[in-house]
């Protein structure tokens, strides 16, 4: 059997992997490279049970449990780790009452209030997304899995039309496959052209990385932080095993380009960002900022991913939609969604 996955983010990367190792012939074809946009830009940051209560909470959780085992697996190149997780917040219009609970995170801004845990070691964890989804390819490939960097423009379909037999790429090359997985991200809406798929769109979001002088501790931290004019931005603190820090929290407008390499932050936003970051972990003014960037992350209109057969179209499945949560959940049995 052979499988072709088009996209090569974290979806399409891990879908490769499962199936590789499972003797399944994979070809990916990925537009850019492999983790370019969302997949190589967000936290990489998992919760097992903040799912819970949604139609989900399965999947996340399995997901989670998946992540230690793939650690041992693919060695572990990517700083995989279980941290404890904070919530906190900071005005700079007001008290905050910042003398509650402040010893949980020391390292945040005296002015900080320090509201509550929101996980452990036991239920929280973080990676490098970038580096994880590298690795799910690189493994891929030594199963015999095969990377293609080409444009697909429409599926090659048999039966009357009614099953996919493989893509064509912008080149006129045609690739035969027996099973068609679209794993593209915000750039679903493209595929929606070729097939019958709910709308996706693409939810723009800035993202800061600094190397600190020391590293941080293993504490993510979802804060508030109201700024002089009132507005309340919801930043995330993400430390790294590898000494950096990551920061998000900052959306942006922009739509959505077609060619993944075109993605930029908006003027001014990465450097709010960091403002906003200093204020929130003093030590930043020092610390040199090692990435600027902006990521779409995919999402429908009810907010939960889009997983299974694609349907009146045989051999076609769809993996999108996973929003923030792609790291987390990226797999799943195929099943179908309502008409």
């Amino acid at each position: 059997m052979h499988v072709v996955i088009c996209g090569g983010g974290v979806v399409g990367a891990a879908a490769a992997f499962e199936l590789s190792r499972r003797k399944v012939a994979v070809t990916v074809v990925e537009r850019w490279r492999i983790a370019g946009a969302a997949s190589g830009k967000s936290g990489g940051f998992l919760a097992r049970d903040w799912c819970d209560g949604t139609p989900v909470a399965a999947l996340a959780r399995r997901s989670f449990d998946l992540h230690e085992i793939w650690a041992e697996q693919l060695g572990n190149a990517y700083g995989y780790r279980k941290v404890d997780t904070f919530s906190a917040a900071l005005s700079i219009r007001r008290s905050l009452n910042s003398a509650k609970n402040s010893h949980l995170v020391p390292w945040l801004a005296p002015d900080a209030a320090h509201r509550s845990q929101l996980g452990s070691a036991a239920t929280t964890a973080q990676l490098d997304p970038e580096a994880f989804t590298l690795a799910l390819m690189k493994a891929a490939l030594g199963h015999g899995g095969k990377l293609e960097i080409a444009t697909v423009v429409q599926l090659h379909r048999t039966d009357g039309g009614k099953r996919a037999a493989g893509v064509i790429l912008e080149d006129g090359r045609e690739i035969v496959a027996d099973a068609v997985i679209l794993a593209m991200g915000p750039w679903s809406h493209v595929a929606a052209r070729w097939v019958p798929l709910p709308p996706i769109y693409g939810l723009k979001g800035h993202s800061v990385v600094f190397k600190p002088e020391a590293p941080l501790p293993p504490e993510a931290v979802f804060a508030e932080f109201e700024d002089s004019d009132g507005a309340v931005l919801t930043p995330e603190i993400v430390p790294r095993a590898d000494g950096s820090l990551y920061v998000c929290g900052l959306s942006g407008t922009s739509a959505l380009p077609i060619d993944p390499a075109q993605v930029r932050p908006e003027d001014g936003g990465c450097e709010k960002l960091r403002d906003i970051s200093v204020q929130l972990v003093p030590q930043l003014a020092r610390a040199q900022v090692i990435a600027k960037q902006a990521c779409y992350r995919p999402i429908a209109r009810d907010g939960l991913p889009v997983i299974g057969t694609v349907p009146e179209l045989e051999g076609t499945y769809v993996a999108t939609g996973h929003s923030v949560w792609g790291c987390l959940t990226r797999r799943e049995r195929p099943k179908p969604w309502p008409s």
